[in-house]
């Protein structure tokens, strides 16, 4: 079973479960040609200020999407587009380029997957030849995305497939020689693929790039320049990510050609819908603040991040060992064990997931109530999308961060980033050894453990799950 990946346009039901057969596609039925690229008349970017070129209270009907791909969409229960997905839709509709950045969990998947069926499917083709590639950073995401396509293109005449590394190159060979129509992929087994001559590019008309700046992150910059000198001129590309750095620019300037920018919030902001709460705690109490937390909330489904791997494994230990049911996601866990701890995750077989920043963005699990930074991320922007897993689809959340001596840097980075002031819960039961504020941040070195922090204990009668005052 695979996690489920549909973009929440609006508060909806959660869709069943699918087969996890990574290399599954949609039912074989004959597809057609796109038309030829429109180069479209205007240059001018649109933003959240370009009101003219929006339909105002768009229903997706009124998108100038296909009727087979609007019946799919309101049959998980959306009417209406969100604010990237308005703005994105008619100028990729109209062959743009786009250059999309909005916040994690605003439906940047739906952006382009449906108005990329609508053209795929308008057209008039033999066989199934590849058409449409999708480049993505890490499995999870690339499975996500290519379940969005089978979703919304139930209806059409199209085949999807996924590929990434960890699982054997033959099932996914086997899946493109029988012709696929769109192909979701990760860099380095899509070059694996290219090394076998498995994959031919000569008929992609659509390229595109999702979390770009996740992809220079993870060192990906020169697998994509391989992947993109084998590529057709004459495409349409879009690159859609949650943050623009500058290290962004390069790759934008190569691959873009007079794009339609579409921004609908300000870039690193973090959602309102999402209650922030900032911790102050030594490190070593930091696994027994969690557990009163947990237990003071009565947290169902929460999501914790760690830096590392080897710390996502010793915190699951630790929780299940105090009779919280956890589960571990990082990059050392076999395809299959991650997926089975997302889908315990999804379906409530475990409470809390701990994972390392592969999952800080991407993963779209239904109904996640609270976020922990068991520790900062050393990157600001990561932050942005750690607790954006929660608050999504018009939903609150509440996104917890716990913050030692040596972690103060990370701290006034993220609130350098955000341009806010987290707010600090003054009152719980592990005060005594944490931080005041006021320290500047202690190079972080290799086995380095803080003095002290034995702290009050966890049966302190002080209130263990505090409020959250504004910091002054």
């Amino acid at each position: 079973m695979v996690l489920n990946f549909l973009d929440k346009f609006r508060a909806g039901k959660a869709k069943e479960a699918v087969d996890s057969q990574a290399s599954q596609i949609s039912e074989p039925i004959t597809t057609t040609k796109a038309p030829a690229r429109s180069t479209g008349t205007s240059s001018q970017p649109i933003d959240s200020t370009d009101k003219k070129t929006l339909v105002s209270g768009a229903q997706f009907t009124a998108l100038g999407l296909k009727d087979l791909i609007t019946r799919a969409v309101q049959a998980e229960g959306y009417e209406s587009p969100t604010p990237i997905q308005e703005k994105s839709i008619p100028s990729i509709l109209a062959g743009r380029d786009i250059l999309g950045c909005a916040q994690t969990g605003t439906g940047k998947t739906a952006a382009f997957a449906l108005p990329m069926l609508h053209r795929l499917s308008d057209a008039d083709v033999n066989g199934h030849p590849l058409r449409a590639l999708i480049l993505a950073p890490t499995r999870e995401l690339a499975l996500q995305i290519k379940e969005s396509f089978v979703v919304y293109g139930r209806h059409l005449p199209l085949r999807t497939a996924v590929v990434f590394g960890g699982v054997g190159l033959e099932p996914q060979i086997r899946s493109l020689k029988a012709g696929v129509d769109i192909l979701v992929a990760t860099p380095g087994r899509l070059l694996d693929l290219m090394g076998r001559r498995a994959v031919d590019f000569k008929n992609i008309q659509i390229l595109v790039l999702d979390e770009a700046d996740r992809m220079l992150d993870m060192g990906f910059i020169h697998d994509i320049n391989r992947i993109l000198k084998v590529m057709p001129r004459d495409r349409q590309n879009l690159l859609f990510s949650a943050t623009m750095p500058n290290e962004v620019q390069g790759l934008i300037n190569s691959i873009l050609n007079d794009p339609v920018r579409v921004e609908v919030t300000p870039i690193s902001s973090t959602t309102e819908l999402v209650d922030q709460r900032l911790y102050f705690v030594s490190r070593a109490d930091k696994k027994n603040l969690i557990l009163d937390i947990i237990d003071h909330d009565n947290v169902q489904k929460g999501l914790v991040f760690t830096r590392t791997k080897h710390n996502a494994n010793k915190l699951e230990n630790w929780l299940n060992d105090h009779g919280i049911k956890a589960a571990a996601i990082h990059g050392n866990k076999s395809q299959n064990a991650r997926q089975r701890a997302l889908e315990d995750f999804r379906c409530g077989k475990v409470r809390i997931l701990v994972a390392s920043d592969l999952a800080a963005r991407g993963i779209d699990i239904d109904s996640i109530t609270h976020v922990f930074n068991f520790e900062m991320p050393n990157e600001a922007e990561t932050y942005v999308h750690r607790i954006g897993r929660t608050g999504r689809a018009m939903a609150t959340g509440v996104a917890m961060s716990f913050c030692d001596h040596e972690e103060m840097g990370f701290l006034h980075q993220i609130e350098r980033l955000t341009k806010m002031k987290i707010p600090l819960v003054t009152e719980h039961a592990y005060l005594k050894d944490a931080p005041t504020g006021n320290e500047k941040a202690v190079p972080m070195s290799r086995g380095r453990r803080p003095s002290g922090g034995g702290g009050q204990g966890r049966n302190s009668s002080q209130s263990r799950g505090g409020r959250a005052p504004s910091r002054r």
